[in-house]
């Protein structure tokens, strides 16, 4: 067997240079987890720099890779602009832009606040826009970097967008403005993927099902088993299932996929109603 189809080679991401938005806890610190266990670089961003900073030392502690903390309340332009201000002080190149960052509101549709919707489609689709545009001078570096035969680029610059199955079905309880800012998260990564794509820089989504995270706790504290006890695979997602798929989009193996949404739900938007 050709040494090109070894796990090694195909999900390599050692030396890469990764910057994860919301990396300080839950799936965002999941994919940071793994980055740095495989030997990258990774960046990562929090509205709290206490947090920031402590994840950084607890993944730089494991190791092999390195973490580097840039706190920034993402909700304010001016801090966008000043994270990847930082990042390009300290590096000319980015290979890995994992857009994580963002925000769930529920409430029931009588009361559902204006405020939602301007929070939420900010958060979570605005300046996933924001910080990309801002990074691509960085991402185009990292395409060149990677080469090109025949005006194809051999080991493409990523995009990976960490949306939702909510952005995809209907959900059953009241998310409007969450499921409407992840399904428009869906539609900016592939009009991204059109445009980005023939520079060397793919865009993907990852939309993730129910996570042990923050924002599913109290979820999963109140229907937890019932989530489980329907989903096809019986279970909630693990950190291993979202690591998997970021180093699958991020490695060689990704390398030509450009314009996916992968559902990552354990089947269960096989299912009629979440």
């Amino acid at each position: 067997m050709s040494s090109s189809f070894q796990p090694s080679n195909l999900f390599n991401v050692a030396g890469k240079i990764v910057f994860v938005t919301g990396g300080s806890r839950g799936i965002g610190k999941m994919i940071a987890a793994g980055f740095v266990t495989n030997g990258a670089k990774v960046y990562i961003s929090s509205r709290s720099a206490k947090d920031c900073e402590e994840t950084a030392r607890e993944l730089n502690a494991a190791g092999p890779g390195k973490c580097i903390a840039i706190p920034g309340d993402m909700s304010k332009y001016s801090e966008v602009q000043r994270i990847v201000q930082e990042l390009s002080s300290k590096e000319n190149a980015l290979h890995i832009l994992v857009n994580n960052a963002g925000a769930a509101w529920g409430d029931g549709i009588d009361e559902y606040p204006d405020q939602a919707f301007t929070k939420l489609l900010t958060l979570n689709v605005q300046r996933v826009f924001n910080i990309t545009q801002l990074c691509l001078p960085l991402l185009r570096t990292a395409a060149e970097q990677g080469g090109k035969q025949d005006e194809a680029y051999l080991d493409p610059a990523r995009i990976i967008n960490i949306g939702s199955v909510e952005g995809i079905v209907i959900p059953s309880h009241e998310t409007y403005a969450y499921s409407s800012s992840k399904a428009a998260l869906h539609q900016l990564s592939k009009h991204l993927a059109s445009r980005l794509t023939p520079e060397g820089i793919t865009s993907n989504v990852i939309a993730c099902g129910a996570f042990e995270t923050k924002m599913m706790a109290h979820t999963l504290d109140t229907v937890g088993d019932l989530i489980k006890s329907v989903n096809p695979s019986r279970r909630i997602g693990t950190p291993e299932d979202v690591v998997g798929t970021a180093m699958y989009l991020a490695g060689r193996a990704g390398a030509w996929v450009s314009g996916a949404t992968i559902a990552l739900d354990g089947g269960f938007m096989l299912l009629s109603k979440l």
